[in-house]
């Protein structure tokens, strides 16, 4: 029999190795759809890795903005993705976790699509502050970027309408839990 403390080094061990595949994953994915402007799946998986893990989702999600930094440069772009991503998280975990599967995913899916649409408006606040823009060039600066946020949100929710249920579904399956998926309808 195994001691305690073996099996919680066992399930570290085993934690952080699959905590980092998925944070290559994001990266991985990334990188791949860079032909395409702001499309990707680093929101949705962020979402899908939340719903699963709840507040261990930030290893694999920081393992993707270490990894970002790492072969892209840790510059001055990096920097909002310390925060912006942890947004997106924060307001998955604001999600109830007894609902319908069919409200669970379309609220998945616009909290997804809404944080590609303010993509920008968030990524803001890091550029006034290093590029010491005024007021009216921080505003000049979100509109600039709205055509990239409009692309950004409209991916995002395409992508994770199509592929939040079955990707949670899976690591939940994989995991040996419950998908917040599989519940029945509340009367």
């Amino acid at each position: 029999m195994k001691s305690q403390t073996s099996n919680n080094r066992f399930l570290a061990i085993r934690e952080i190795a699959i905590f980092s595949m998925l944070g290559t994953v994001m990266y991985l994915g990334d990188i791949l759809m860079e032909v395409l402007p702001n499309i990707h799946f680093v929101g949705v998986l962020t979402v899908v890795y939340t719903l699963v893990y709840g507040k261990k989702a930030l290893i694999p999600l920081y393992i993707y903005v270490f990894l970002n930094g790492l072969f892209a440069g840790f510059n001055l772009w990096w920097m909002p993705y310390l925060y912006i991503w942890t947004i997106l998280w924060g307001i998955t975990m604001l999600i109830p976790k007894k609902m319908h599967a069919l409200w669970l995913w379309a609220i998945s899916a616009a909290i997804c699509a809404i944080h590609g649409f303010a993509f920008g408006t968030l990524y803001a606040p890091a550029q006034a502050i290093m590029f010491r823009l005024n007021f009216k060039q921080t505003i000049a600066w979100i509109i600039a970027g709205i055509p990239f946020d409009i692309i950004h949100g409209i991916g995002n929710l395409v992508a994770s309408a199509i592929v939040i249920l079955p990707l949670v579904t899976l690591l939940c399956r994989l995991e040996h839990i419950k998908s917040p998926f599989l519940m029945k309808k509340d009367k």
